[in-house]
């Protein structure tokens, strides 16, 4: 009988703070509670009335709707959760798992429009319009939710990422500025500021951002190689070299590191050292044709005509845009007729394509243009060569 008292005593108050919450805020989603709490008190209701002894799973039931239930969204509240707001974020997550993202979109709105503050409503919206291709509207919901949320870093840096993508270069580098003074850490934010600066042709900031990152990141691959790509551009190969070796060294499966200190070797003329770096280099499937092209460079150089021959052919096998490269080349004017290109026409020849970035293409193609200004690999070199193999071997004659 006491249980019973305190039961509905407690129940009826739980269901008056629940009805006045849904009148204060004019939002009927409370309704679904209210039900809820009504079904639980029915239960005891129906007991009392007819003297029955409620077995245990209904009286569990009984409690959870009319007790729990309400006291859970009460002190949830009460802590600053938004019981509408979780509903419906809920709801729009379920849609998304089963891969209905029309009809969590609609909800979400219905939600920020309910309530404008809604942080999840505005990310999870700028998430499904960004992942739609709505470059512009997933940019107005993640500032939405940065205003709502300002330790967001996520979602500042997917704001300067969406300007970035729409080429407001500038606006993207004072939005990432920030972030990284409020979250220096952050390597994303780091590596896109770093490649804006670098496609605006300014690598010593690139480089000070890059450097800046190491105190917080000093085991990261990418840091290290994105620092030896703009050393590259700004010609200081040896500093370079330095670090795509810190970047190799701590991943030895990423290859693209041991094929850049291979041409900066050859560049600086140590062949040794770039062939084996090469050779090194050719377990990568991007990379393996451009070995191979320079490999052939290095026995051109070294009068190892056989091994050229066979070596510019395995580039041509995996990339036939080497043919017409090497027929223009003058390191392999001697051996021109035995490069493989009477099979495939010239209309055949594609543009092969490569998971290389933007920033790592511009600095081989850096290096070869450096290289070819030097004049490492010119006809002048290659006469020189056969003359010391043509010395040799009169000498053992």
């Amino acid at each position: 009988m006491v249980e019973n008292i305190i039961f509905n005593l407690l129940a009826f108050s739980l269901f008056i703070i629940i009805f006045f919450k849904m009148i204060k805020k004019n939002d009927t989603t409370y309704v679904s509670i209210l039900v809820a709490e009504a079904i639980g008190i029915s239960i005891n209701f129906i007991s009392i009335i007819f003297n029955l002894s409620i077995v245990m799973f209904f009286k569990i039931i009984m409690y959870l709707l009319a007790i729990i239930l309400p006291l859970i969204i009460i002190i949830a509240e009460y802590k600053g959760v938004n019981f509408t707001e979780a509903i419906y974020v809920i709801l729009a997550k379920t849609m998304l798992i089963f891969n209905n993202s029309k009809l969590a979109k609609n909800i979400l709105i219905k939600l920020v429009t309910k309530y404008k503050n809604s942080y999840w409503g505005h990310k999870i919206l700028a998430e499904i319009y960004e992942k739609e291709g709505g470059m512009r509207k997933a940019l107005d919901e993640y500032i939405k939710a940065v205003d709502n949320n300002k330790k967001d870093y996520n979602s500042y840096y997917k704001i300067a990422f969406l300007l970035s993508e729409l080429d407001k270069k500038d606006e993207a580098i004072t939005i990432l500025n920030s972030l990284l003074k409020k979250e220096p850490q952050h390597f994303k934010a780091t590596e896109l500021l770093g490649d804006i600066l670098c496609d605006k042709g300014d690598y010593k900031t690139a480089l000070n951002v890059y450097m800046n990152a190491t105190k917080y990141n000093s085991n990261n691959y990418y840091l290290y190689y994105n620092i030896g790509m703009v050393y590259t551009m700004l010609n200081d190969f040896n500093s370079a070299k330095t670090y795509y070796q810190k970047a190799a060294n701590l991943n030895t499966l990423l290859y693209n590191a041991y094929y850049d200190i291979g041409q900066i070797n050859l560049l600086l003329g140590d062949l040794e050292e770039a062939e084996k770096y090469f050779n090194q280099s050719l377990n990568g499937e991007d990379i393996s044709p451009m070995a191979y092209y320079n490999l052939a460079k290095i026995y051109m150089l070294r009068g190892e005509k056989d091994k050229a021959i066979n070596f510019v052919n395995l580039a041509i096998e995996l990339d036939s845009t080497y043919i017409t490269t090497a027929l223009e080349e003058n390191i392999f004017i001697p051996i021109k007729g035995s490069i493989r290109c009477n099979s495939i026409d010239d209309e055949d020849i594609s543009q092969r394509k490569t998971n290389f970035t933007t920033k790592e293409k511009n600095v081989y193609k850096h290096l070869e243009e450096t290289y070819g200004i030097v004049g490492k690999l010119n006809i002048n070199t290659l006469k020189i060569e056969d003359k010391k193999i043509e010395e040799n071997e009169k000498q053992r004659e």
